[in-house]
């Protein structure tokens, strides 16, 4: 069988990787792939990005199936596209995308299924939302509504800093991104306290089957700090989510999600990223959604997969889920990311990247901001790669990722060195 991955980041990559061990699976072709894509003969790289013409290439060669990582082509309805043209596809529909295209209808939706988020305000008027800061105050959420590659967030612990996102996003739209009628967006939130993670389950329309839990790092710097990201490492399970939150999550966030989109007319299908804030007492509010896996959180969940992922994305596009059970390695899984100088705003490309080590079966370099260029590898963007490893604990897992990323060089390579540090001592999560 003939498998296409959409993309070209460490999730598509890791996802390329999962499916060419399937057993039914003869190729994985990866559009448009990277660097490591590139070079790995278990792959083949296609260089179309444009929806119609790849459904058009996907029908001519006979694609068993196709995945897609990002959310971009998500938001542009290469699902629609593909299903019109009878081919097989895991992801949502342009109308299910709005879960994460736009923020403010996501958070119109949870208000009417009464799911558990921050209270929130929509402006388009910047007067009015700057207006709104000054009687909330501060720390407060400014989002940008639209997609912005993850770094569309800012949380500002003062009234000017958040004045400043408002300038930035509504004013100047320095994002350059748009809502689903056009022209810029903001949805100002309620700062919530408590611990982050990522809660990802793949949904078939009617059936919803979790992932392993997993927790990611957004800041650029140690200890937290610094600008956010799209993502600079991830581990899974992730502690605080316990069986006792799990169950929650799935009751008063998940469920209702897929059977409010349904009962709205817009069925969910593929994979489903609540991105959680859990409390001190274990209650848990979803901070957004997201209509794909996250990046980095895909590394480290697909080193744990141990189940065939061809077969388990063709139960989900059957709409037969509900007879799968999933097989996860019992190691803890960790990934660090890599990223370019300058990263987050103004990554540099172009580095010479050397010193990756060969597969192990407890490490994976995965690969996202690299290119080939003349057979020498180098830097094309913000991320380039994740260094993801399997271990007994996350102390082991720890060293043994910075061990592989020390031998790892490209001028001006930033990686955070604490990844993990949350669940150092672990309180008992599920998978």
């Amino acid at each position: 069988m003939k498998v296409l991955v959409i993309g070209g980041g460490g999730r598509e990559h890791a996802l390329a990787w999962r499916l060419a061990q399937g057993n039914r699976v003869s190729r994985v072709y990866v559009a448009p792939g990277n660097g490591g894509t590139e070079g790995d003969p278990r792959f083949t790289q296609v260089s179309i990005t444009d929806p119609a013409k790849l459904c058009a290439w996907a029908k001519k060669e006979k694609i068993a199936l196709t995945v897609v990582g990002p959310e971009g082509p998500l938001a542009a309805g290469v699902v629609d596209e593909f299903r019109a043209n009878g081919l097989r596809i895991f992801g949502p529909t342009k109308a299910a995308a709005q879960l994460e295209s736009s923020k403010a209808f996501s958070k119109d939706f949870m208000k009417r299924h009464k799911i558990p988020t921050a209270k929130y305000e929509t402006f388009t008027d910047a007067a009015a939302a700057h207006a709104y800061v000054d009687a909330q105050g501060a720390p407060i959420v400014v989002k940008a509504d639209g997609l912005a590659a993850g770094k569309g967030v800012v949380v500002a612990q003062t009234a000017q800093e958040a004045h400043e996102a408002i300038d930035f996003m509504l004013v100047d739209n320095k994002f350059g991104v748009s809502h689903n009628q056009g022209g810029a967006r903001v949805v100002i939130e309620e700062f919530l306290a408590g611990e982050e993670a990522s809660f990802i389950v793949m949904c078939d329309g009617k059936n919803v089957l979790p992932l392993a839990t997993s927790q990611d790092h957004k800041r650029l710097l140690d200890g937290d700090a610094g600008p956010n990201t799209g993502g600079m490492g991830a581990y899974s399970p992730a502690p605080v989510v316990t069986a006792e939150v799990h169950a929650r999550v799935m009751r008063e966030i998940i469920l209702p999600t897929v059977r409010g989109m349904e009962k709205d007319g817009i069925p969910y299908t593929g994979f489903l990223y609540a991105g959680l804030m859990i409390d001190a007492s274990g209650h848990p509010k979803t901070l957004e959604f997201n209509c794909r896996m996250g990046d980095p959180e895909t590394q480290p969940i697909m080193m744990r997969f141990k189940s065939d992922l061809f077969e388990v994305l063709s139960h989900a596009t059957d709409g037969t889920l509900d007879q799968v059970e999933l097989q996860w390695d019992r190691h803890i899984a960790l990934g660090v990311v890599m990223a370019a100088a300058g990263y987050p705003l103004d990554p540099r490309k172009g580095d010479r990247i050397t010193g990756i080590p060969p597969e192990a079966p407890d490490a994976v370099v995965f690969h996202a901001g690299t290119s080939m260029d003349s057979g020498e590898l180098r830097t094309s963007g913000g991320r380039v790669l994740c260094v993801t490893v399997l271990a007994d604990s996350v102390k082991l897992a720890q060293q043994r990722a910075y061990e592989v990323a020390s031998k790892v060089g490209f001028d001006g390579a930033q990686y955070r060195k604490d990844i993990g540090h949350r669940a150092v001592h672990p309180r008992g999560a599920s998978t």
